[in-house]
């Protein structure tokens, strides 16, 4: 849980998923008023696909909070995470609901806590804050490790801020954020039923986000906490071993960069070279080559980089000679890079993911029984 003494300006980003969790359509039509209070959420029960059922069961869980703290249900959000198809227990989160409110701490032990409560089958803990001008604050935390693809991923984002912004200022922000990060990470293809990304701002620091150039501020700050997040869960993948990062510069604008490097990200060869510390730069070509986008095999370049060096394995639309030892080494550390030049504009992009190993089979062969 997650409150908030003062009403907070409050916003979020959805799952693009048709099929959409309870919690997902009730956070959507209490987010509409764009004030919230408090956020419950709870793990182990993604509380999807269960019928009218599980959507009284997510607008319970935004009464019980209410209750306990004497506020509008509608300034409830209300988040799940789990497995999909299982009808939500209320009566434990009724039966469990005060004490979860007694134990509401504003400290670290308090954070940690409730970062840990909504892990699955999270391996980290994945929380970052800064500090932006005047002593203003941007915390997050996440949740992300499987089923995890553009866009967004799945994960429970919570973000929090004590400037005092509009609701108008603050959705440009977290949307510009979320495109640049969690719509930029990708760990097996899927997209969830659950995803959520939501800030809150109470405005407790008295610094205010009016004008053009607070507001770019701001923007870059959340920015910067969202790709620290999503970076943390590709790395975190299930399975994986390592984080992968694909950087592509030199085409027409961002937006051409984001899908080629999204493309390689995603494939499931590349992953899998990655995961063999195999230099096979011919899967980053393919991936480029069906993404849609347009660029120039002809001048591309790929190169594979990491903290055991760097090392150039294609140029100009050819294969140049490599020491197999060394891109072996390279590749064989916990954070690699794939980075790409098509040489052709001032367009460019990251995006990211982790390697395929066997341990995702075995993870999801039998994560339900």
């Amino acid at each position: 849980m997650i409150y908030s003494e003062k009403i907070c300006a409050a916003a979020a980003m959805f799952t693009t998923n048709r099929v959409q969790a309870a919690s997902v359509l009730v956070s959507q039509k209490h987010l509409m008023g764009g004030k919230l209070h408090a956020v419950i959420a709870n793990s182990g029960n993604a509380n999807a696909c269960t019928g009218e059922a599980g959507f009284a069961a997510a607008r319970r869980m935004a009464e019980l909070a209410a209750d306990e703290f004497a506020i509008s249900p509608e300034t409830v959000a209300v988040a799940s995470t789990g497995v999909i198809g299982v009808p939500l227990p209320i009566a434990a989160i009724e039966n469990s609901v005060e004490a979860l409110v007694n134990s509401l701490r504003g400290d670290e032990a308090g954070h940690a806590a409730a970062l840990e409560a909504i892990m699955t089958t999270d391996t980290r803990k994945k929380e970052v804050s800064v500090e932006i001008d005047g002593g203003a604050r941007i915390g997050g935390m996440v949740k992300g490790s499987g089923m995890i693809h553009p866009n967004m991923a799945t994960m429970l984002c919570f973000l929090t801020t004590d400037v005092s912004i509009s609701r108008e200022l603050l959705q440009a922000s977290l949307q510009r954020a979320v495109m640049r990060s969690f719509n930029r990470v990708t760990v097996d293809g899927d997209t969830s039923t659950n995803d959520m990304a939501l800030i809150m701002a109470n405005g407790a620091s008295g610094v205010t986000v009016i004008d053009r150039a607070e507001h770019e501020a701001f923007s870059l700050a959340l920015e910067q906490v969202c790709v620290t997040l999503a970076k943390a869960m590709a790395r975190d993948g299930e399975g994986a071993t390592k984080l992968v990062t694909v950087t592509v510069n030199g085409v027409a604008d961002e937006k051409t960069a984001e899908v080629l490097a999204k493309s390689v990200a995603s494939s499931s060869l590349v992953k899998a070279a990655c995961f063999g510390a195999d230099a096979n730069w011919g899967r980053i070509l393919c991936a480029m080559g069906y993404s849609g986008a347009e660029f120039d095999p002809d001048r591309t370049n790929v190169s594979f980089k990491s903290k055991a060096g760097e090392i150039a394995v294609f140029s100009n639309g050819g294969p140049i000679p490599f020491s197999e030892d060394a891109a072996k080494k390279i590749l064989s550390e916990e954070e690699i890079e794939i980075l790409i030049n098509a040489g052709e504009g001032n367009g460019s992009a990251s995006a990211w993911g982790c390697d395929l190993t066997y341990d995702y089979v075995k993870i999801n062969g039998d994560y339900r029984s």
